[in-house]
């Protein structure tokens, strides 16, 4: 990114020198300039237009479809200083992709103006994401001399609701939900003043002119007085308040008392998944965790996501994020979030979950939310400004020295990609968990927000919606449409029925290219892909490869000892299963030396399972290292059966952090000790004995009643001995291929022991190591993956060899 930022602005001074360099003239000359990048709703055009006033340079600047398009006209002196400063002082917010300057001739007109955007063609423009309220607005919401003193939708062009009220582009006010908000005299005063810190706010109101908070009961029945003080009060009485925020609903609940949390936890049917906290402030966040120079920074940010941070031990958050030692915390992000905490009736400490059901979009209308919520939420706090599109709170944590993305939602969204390859007008539908959903066409990548998993009627409906907005706001007709290979995937099946030319993407080929388009990678690489189950090209299920790829090939290096699935899905929920199915694929008496953890399973379940694995009825076989952390989850009896996806894997690391001193990267063995497992060459093929990493775990499991400490001590060992392994693998797979950089993609590289020990050990081995940042590493990113590899291929009517799927299919 430094680089390419670097570029940009020697070219610009290039640009700039081929108009200025010349001595100055007493006629003015015309420049034309188009910028595309994040250049409407974040006070752009203000800024132009206070520049453009203090050198004294006439002119125009417009919002367009491709993004702002200024003329100036003035001496060659004024208009170099305009250039520089262009440079150097554009708002915090902004960011100019690109700047092509041109000349204009004939008369100057008389002074320097904002003119209505033009409506036109292309995808070039990028809308501005949703940004917490800012400093300045929230010492007028507290000021009581200030006309906005304790307004709940105070912003400027620095921060608010944006694409949250976006309709379609450009952006301006009537292309907005603030449309049904006419400004009062003062507002409008403020809007066409370019001294104004609202010059041309498209989301800027007042408590005369703007979107106004009302409080509701249950039934929907209105509640009089001051809407915050009461909500305050009913959160300190442990109810629960259903609060419409920029992209939808919190169900908000106080942190620490442990029977409104189990309620709310009963309510929504979430048993066991973590609750995300919000704290007034900084302050109030370190007493509950740890926070680093790199986490405050994240929870401070203009986006304010929620950040997973290591609870405090002495703090007794058990309810809200049960056997993990990880919490999610946000600051407030809206002025409501800050007026609700000041209050001296509000709990120290919210819970702010998504308004919803478990397994359903977050809420986002108020009658929605009424009929959806109303056997949860106790009181609504709702509000009359329209949400067109919803949006989850993003999820960041610090993993390996930078900040990844869990969940890219709020803050982050629209997220924009622009690559090196020129793409045809395409969908990419994306998986069928975690799912998002790209539109492309030319160099640019438009990934949509959370979505969620398509199993869910609710969610599909969702998944439409955003796709028919997203094809408005972006105007993209695809020509094509691209999806995994899996065809029982909601995703899938939604582009064939399109009628459009369809390429079908191996799962963990999207997920390595993603991660390669990420970093501006073209050339072949070597891909780590450990994640839960994908169908591969074979038509088994993988999830522990190492692939070699480009963006639009892959070759399959090394996997994971295939471990049988007894009952296919069932044992990604009672993961039991998974530990019966360790212990025969290492050749065990399954009806002898059952291991404690699983002897409370009933005897007869197990007999049955038993007979289907040892007869192979129902037991498709799996790579997929997301099992075998199920299967050693469940060995060593941390649970039997999950609640939501990727629990066991989840709480097997929580365990193994437990037992991680501050220099644990150098108990890391090294590719040549005597205890890391074997490797078999099948043909071109590598295969890693993961049976052998569950026969150190039973034989440790075997040397008495294990502790808690012990337990702690194996999953660490688990965790380093599978990193060990691979690192094995690949030394080999380098000296067979000669390729040197290596990608670290899928759900398990969440894992902070394996991503953080990958990318140690095999930067010591000189490779150089990529994973996803911008954007999830998770299945919350494959899209991207499969728009330029389906996209590619439709372009160079490129196929991949061996994968069923030589011809787009119809």
């Amino acid at each position: 990114m430094g680089r390419q930022i670097g570029l940009f602005r020697q070219r610009q001074r290039c640009l700039a020198k081929q108009f200025v360099k010349r001595p100055a003239a007493i006629r003015p000359i015309g420049l034309l300039l188009v910028l595309t990048g994040v250049v409407q709703g974040v006070g752009f055009r203000p800024f132009i237009h206070g520049l453009a006033h203090r050198f004294l340079l006439k002119g125009d600047i417009l919002n367009n479809q491709e993004g702002v398009s200024i003329r100036l006209f003035g001496p060659r002196p004024h208009l170099r200083r305009f250039l520089v400063s262009l440079r150097t002082e554009a708002p915090p917010l902004a960011r100019i992709d690109s700047l092509t300057i041109k000349s204009l001739s004939g008369p100057p007109p008389d002074n320097f103006r904002i003119i209505a955007s033009l409506p036109g063609q292309g995808d070039t423009a990028v809308i501005p994401a949703d940004i917490a309220t800012c400093l300045d607005c929230r010492r007028e919401m507290n000021d009581p001399h200030d006309r906005r003193y304790r307004y709940p939708f105070i912003n400027c062009t620095n921060c608010g609701p944006r694409l949250t009220i976006v309709e379609s582009l450009p952006y301006d006010r009537p292309a907005t939900v603030m449309r049904d908000f006419p400004l009062c005299d003062d507002c409008l005063a403020e809007y066409h003043d370019p001294a104004s810190r609202r010059f041309h706010a498209e989301a800027m109101a007042c408590p005369v002119c703007g979107p106004r908070l009302t409080l509701l009961d249950a039934a929907g029945q209105l509640i009089t007085g001051d809407a915050i003080i009461f909500a305050a009060k009913a959160l300190a009485e442990g109810k629960i308040v259903a609060l419409r925020g920029l992209g939808g609903f919190h169900l908000a609940v106080d942190a620490e008392n442990v029977e409104a949390v189990a309620r709310l936890r009963e309510r929504k049917h979430r048993p066991d998944k973590p609750f995300a906290v919000m704290a007034a402030d900084l302050d109030t966040a370190y007493i509950f965790c740890h926070l680093s120079a790199e986490e405050k920074a994240l929870l401070t940010s203009p986006q304010a996501p929620i950040v997973l941070l290591r609870r405090r031990d002495k703090i007794n958050l058990a309810g809200i994020a049960p056997s993990l030692v990880d919490v999610g915390l946000m600051l407030p992000s809206t002025p409501l979030h800050h007026l609700l905490l000041a209050e001296k009736n509000c709990p120290r400490l919210l819970v702010m979950t998504s308004g919803n059901r478990s397994g359903e979009p977050i809420a986002a209308a108020n009658d929605e939310a009424l009929s959806r919520l109303a056997a949860i939420a106790d009181y609504f706090l709702v509000h009359n400004r329209d949400i067109l599109t919803r949006l989850d709170d993003s999820v960041l944590r610090i993993t390996a020295g930078r900040p990844r993305q869990i969940r890219r939602s709020r803050g982050f969204i629209p997220a924009t990609l622009t690559v090196p390859w020129d793409l045809p007008p395409l969908i990419a539908c994306g998986p069928g968990l975690k799912t998002t959903v790209c539109l492309a066409h030319g160099r640019r990548i438009h990934l949509s927000q959370h979505i969620g998993d398509l199993d869910n009627d609710a969610v599909f409906q969702l998944y439409q919606e955003t796709i028919s907005h997203h094809q408005r706001l972006w105007q993209i007709k695809p020509e094509i449409a691209v999806c995994d290979l899996h065809p029982d995937y909601a995703s899938s099946r939604y582009a064939e029925n399109l009628g459009l030319p369809v390429y079908k993407i191996q799962h963990h080929h999207a997920h390595a290219v993603a991660v390669m388009a990420e970093h501006g990678l073209a050339e072949e690489s070597l891909a780590i892909t450990l994640d839960g189950v994908g169908l591969g090209d074979d038509n088994s299920l993988w999830g522990g490869e190492i692939l070699a790829v480009t963006p639009t090939d892959f070759r399959r290096l090394a996997h994971l000892s295939p471990l049988p699935l007894p009952g296919g899905d069932a044992a990604s929920r009672e993961i039991w299963r998974l530990g019966l199915a360790a212990r025969f694929a290492m050749g065990d008496d399954l009806a002898k030396n059952v291991p404690p953890s699983l002897a409370a399973i009933d005897p007869y379940q197990r007999e049955i399972v038993g007979q289907m694995l040892t007869t192979g009825f129902n037991c498709p076989p799996t790579t997929s290292a997301g099992r075998l952390f199920d299967a050693v989850a469940s060995l060593l009896g941390i649970r039997q059966q999950i609640s939501y996806e990727g629990q066991a894997a989840i709480e097997l690391e929580a365990l193994a952090l437990a037992a991680m001193g501050d220099n644990w990267l150098a108990a890391l063995p090294k590719p040549d000790a005597p205890e890391i497992v074997a490797m078999v060459q099948e043909k071109d093929c590598v295969e890693i004995d993961s049976p052998a990493l569950i026969r150190s775990i039973l034989r440790a499991l075997r040397r008495g009643q294990p502790s808690r400490e012990s337990l702690a001590a194996i999953a660490l060992a688990f965790h380093l001995h599978l990193i060990a392994a691979f690192r094995r693998a690949l030394a080999l797979l380098r000296r067979q291929t000669s390729l040197n950089s290596v990608l670290l993609c899928g759900g398990c590289m969440q894992n902070r022991i394996l991503l953080s020990g990958f990318t140690h050990c095999l930067c010591q081995d000189g490779f150089s190591v990529y994973s996803g940042e911008r954007f999830p590493v998770h299945d919350g990113g494959i899209a991207i993956g499969q728009a330029i590899i389906g996209g590619l291929r439709h372009v160079h009517c490129h196929s991949h060899a061996g994968s069923g799927h030589e011809r787009p299919a119809r």
